[in-house]
């Protein structure tokens, strides 16, 4: 597989998966139980990312990326959810670039 599109390829999948049976598709199943399940699985898989960053040792990290694959993941799930896709998160992080995080910030809070 080509990883240089994985997130344009996921948000096909997960296109693809909405419709389907939630007895048979595990996104379709998060789908079925909306944004409540959705964020129940953002919380849960958050906490797995903080737990794995605490608990790292000898600067092997394999665990950590795989909690954060598992959390972008649901993350993207979110986002399907509700009409938007990683291109749209994308936008965003391609708008801030070469914006300092302080200068961001400060925008965020005057809209």
């Amino acid at each position: 597989m080509d990883n240089s599109a994985i997130f344009a390829q996921l948000d096909a999948l997960l296109a693809q998966r909405r419709p389907a049976d939630p007895e048979s598709s595990y996104t379709a199943s998060l789908y079925s139980g909306g944004n409540v399940a959705i964020t129940a699985k953002v919380a849960e898989e958050s906490a797995e990312v903080i737990e794995a960053a605490e608990h790292m040792g000898g600067g092997d990290c394999s665990h950590l990326v795989h909690e954060v694959a598992d959390l972008w993941f649901h993350c993207m799930v979110l986002l399907h959810a509700n009409g938007a896709s990683t291109a749209a998160v994308e936008a965003e992080l391609a708008r801030r670039f070469g914006v300092s995080g302080f200068e961001e910030k400060a925008a965020r809070g005057a809209r």
